[in-house]
């Protein structure tokens, strides 16, 4: 086994392993063995040196946090502060604002912080926001232009029309569509049909309503679909209502401006109602043909099931789209209510987990009526 082969499995199992490997850590990495041994073997009663963990003391962690940032890249250090929330319970740490500044700030971190929302000491607040503003910074610059892109683009294509007044033809569509028809004596394309757009203006072409179940397992779903909310509420030829719940039910549509506003709309934990929050998405309804209801829920009913399906049905016989995400994350499905799924789905309304890199199209196939059923077979892996 080469070297460093063997470096690798000391680091990995510690001071005990250091015969076994015949491998002594030079002073660097016995600086970075001491970091992953205040996390890893905290609460140890071997008497190594993988015993010392983080304790209470938040200046410790502090350092900690800076150690492990010196020492591992930003994906790393994001999976090594998780476990360190879970498996130390430094919680309530987070609540200092000079611990904050020096945390890698990720999705995960800010589910915390927004759990964490009702208790911050005000002082911390400010940093709190700040936190999750790069977060949320850094989610728009990878998500936002794709999904106005994806949705706009959807919104002009539902509003082609093949008689187009001559300010409205799209040229470049018409060429492509007609280019069978080129006249070698004319030199020139004589169309056999115009593409263009109906004429433009800005009123509202479809409205979407986003109802975001807020209990604790659907955390990473809610701030995805919070920075959604505030994209989709940004296109002027939508009408975009954002809706969170768990056994209440909280109209957040007036924060949509700054989804970091929305995120601290929240708070993360509790029972769940859905039946209560589609009764409300209903009351949001006015045009069901162009409405679109995106239900972000794992679908564990606390409330009256029989009701939930009556109104799913109910909405769905009037014309509205419904769709049921069972999570809108990176990490994959979570656990969910498969009965309440299969239920919802015999009654046409797909339940799926969907990645937010995949959310714009599917927001586009719903904007153009496609079958979203079809769609996620084909889409989601």
């Amino acid at each position: 086994m080469s070297e460093e082969r063997l470096r690798r499995w000391r680091l990995v199992l510690g001071a005990e392993a250091e015969e076994e490997t015949g491998t002594t850590l030079s002073k660097a990495d016995q600086s970075v063995d001491a970091a992953l041994a205040a996390l890893y073997d905290a609460g140890e009663s071997s008497g190594t040196q993988r015993a010392a963990g983080l304790g209470s003391s938040a200046p410790r962690v502090a350092r900690w946090l800076g150690d492990i940032r010196q020492y591992f890249p930003s994906t790393v250090v994001q999976v090594m502060q998780r476990d360190a929330v879970e498996r130390l319970g430094i919680t309530r740490m987070l609540m200092e604002p000079e611990l904050l500044g020096a945390v890698e700030p990720d999705v995960h971190l800010v589910s915390t912080l927004l759990a964490l929302n009702e208790v911050m000491p005000e002082e911390t607040k400010q940093t709190a926001r700040e936190v999750v503003g790069r977060v949320v910074a850094e989610l728009e610059a990878r998500l936002a232009e794709r999904t106005r892109a994806a949705v706009t683009g959807a919104l002009d294509r539902a509003g082609r029309t093949s008689r187009p007044r001559h300010s409205d033809i799209d040229w470049d569509r018409t060429i492509r569509a007609n280019l069978k028809h080129f006249s070698p004596a004319l030199g020139t394309i004589v169309p056999d049909r115009l593409v263009g757009y109906a004429r433009r203006n800005h009123s509202v072409q479809r409205d979407i309503v986003l109802a975001i179940d807020q209990s604790g397992s659907m955390a990473e779903s809610v701030v995805y679909a919070s920075l959604f909310g505030a994209v989709l509420g940004s296109i002027r030829t939508l009408r975009t209502s954002l809706v969170v719940f768990d056994t209440a039910v909280v109209d957040l549509t007036d924060r949509l401006e700054d989804p970091v506003d929305v995120l601290f709309g929240t708070q993360l934990g509790g029972g769940t109602d859905i039946n209560r929050a589609l009764a409300y998405c209903e009351e949001l309804v006015t045009k069901p043909a162009d409405t679109v209801l995106v239900l972000i829920s794992d679908l564990y009913e606390g409330g009256v099931r029989e009701e939930l399906l009556r109104r799913a049905r109910s909405l769905v016989e009037s014309g509205v789209q419904v769709i049921a995400l069972l999570a809108l994350a990176d990490s994959g499905t979570p656990s969910y209510d498969a009965e309440n799924a299969a239920a919802l789905a015999d009654l046409g309304v797909p339940a799926f987990a969907c990645t937010p890199d995949q959310f714009p199209d599917l927001m586009a196939a719903a904007i153009r009526h496609e079958d979203i059923t079809t769609w996620a077979a084909t889409n989601i892996t």
